[in-house]
């Protein structure tokens, strides 16, 4: 998914649920890069960005129009929907249709990442992954030292 395409299905609800720890405020979804990075408009029209690679949520436009008028700009181009990145992702066989974004099997927090190798992810999948993990990874100071452990959900059965 880059840019646009595809939004209007994303259910933010859902897509936030393990983010609420960092964007509690009711958003709408308007715009998202081809990683899953999403840009959200608050109640009061302000827009932000949430960066699932580096767990940022950070306010980037004003309003509607002025995030239009960034966008348009190539270096915000680059900055918010890594437009080089994404090409040349799309070279390689890596275009994420609607519901889908380019994931990295190694996420691009850790400094083992420069290793990672990238692939197609249902979005609800990789944001939410990415939500729990940075939840988890915030009770440590920036430079800390962790250890990734991924454990299976429990059986229920």
């Amino acid at each position: 998914m880059t840019s646009s395409d595809g939004v209007g299905i994303l259910d933010a609800d859902r897509l936030l649920k393990e983010w609420r720890w960092l964007c509690p405020m009711r958003v709408t979804i308007i715009d998202c890069n081809a990683y899953g990075d999403l840009f959200v408009r608050d109640d009061l029209g302000r827009i932000h960005m949430l960066d699932v690679g580096s767990g940022e949520f950070a306010l980037v436009a004003e309003s509607a129009s002025e995030f239009d008028v960034l966008k348009a700009t190539p270096e915000k181009r680059e900055e918010w929907f890594a437009e080089a990145d994404a090409h040349d992702a799309t070279e390689r066989g890596l275009i994420p249709g609607p519901g889908k974004c380019i994931a990295f099997d190694i996420p691009t927090v850790f400094a083992e990442s420069a290793k990672a190798s990238p692939y197609i992810a249902d979005i609800y999948d990789q944001v939410g992954f990415l939500g729990d993990m940075h939840r988890q990874l915030s009770k440590f100071p920036d430079d800390a030292k962790v250890n990734r452990v991924i454990k299976p959900e429990p059986d229920t059965d």
